[in-house]
This record gives structure tokens, sequence and C-alpha cells, in this order.
């Protein structure tokens, strides 16, 4: 048996599976006098997502993210393409089935 940092290491390490977006747009107010909204694009917080399951995020939080290793593996120009890769991915893992993973959700 091995501790690590007062907890029982377990090498056997949990994956996640999901998708994030680099830049995302925000809906602004009309102009004065117009009535058209606009947009504007914004960087995402993609350099410090590491998903959105809670248990996952409350391990980034509680230890050093730099254990943490994120791979990308599909770059996608387009929201529809990326949410069936996504989708893709975790049902080719079987990701709701196994307990490598810390998925909850497809979809």
């Amino acid at each position: 048996m091995w501790i690590y940092e007062n907890k029982l290491y377990d090498e056997a390490r949990k994956e996640y599976i999901g998708k994030k977006l680099f830049w995302n747009t925000r809906k602004l107010k009309p102009l004065k006098g117009k009535t058209r909204r606009r947009t504007q694009v914004v960087e995402s917080n993609w350099k410090n997502y590491y998903g959105s399951n809670e248990e996952l995020q409350q391990l980034v939080e509680n230890s050093h993210a730099q254990r943490f290793e994120r791979e990308i593996l599909h770059l996608c120009a387009k929201k529809g393409i990326m949410g069936y890769l996504e989708a893709r991915e975790q049902f080719d893992r079987n990701v709701l089935l196994s307990d490598e993973y810390y998925n909850n959700f497809i979809g």
C-alpha cells in the first residue's frame, strides 16, 4: 500500500471525455437608437477547464492541477461536429459503464 498526500495512492487513473470551445459569443445591448443586438467574441476559460464533473472539479481544486494531464483528441471547426465526436468517443469507450471514467452522462 502506498500513501500520497495523506491518501491511499491508486495507480489506476480515471479519465474524462468532454468538449470545450476556445471562443464564445456574448450578446451585447444594442447601440443607442438601434434595435439589433450586437455580439462579441471572447476567449473561453479553456486553458483552466478540467471538465463539468463535480468529483473531478473537487480533485483539481483540492490538489495540484499539474497532476492532471489533458489531451486534445479532436479539433473541430463546427459545434455540431464537436458534439458528435464527443458523444462518439464517450460511446466507443463505454464511459457510463466503466469505473475508469468520471463521466456521469452523455449529451
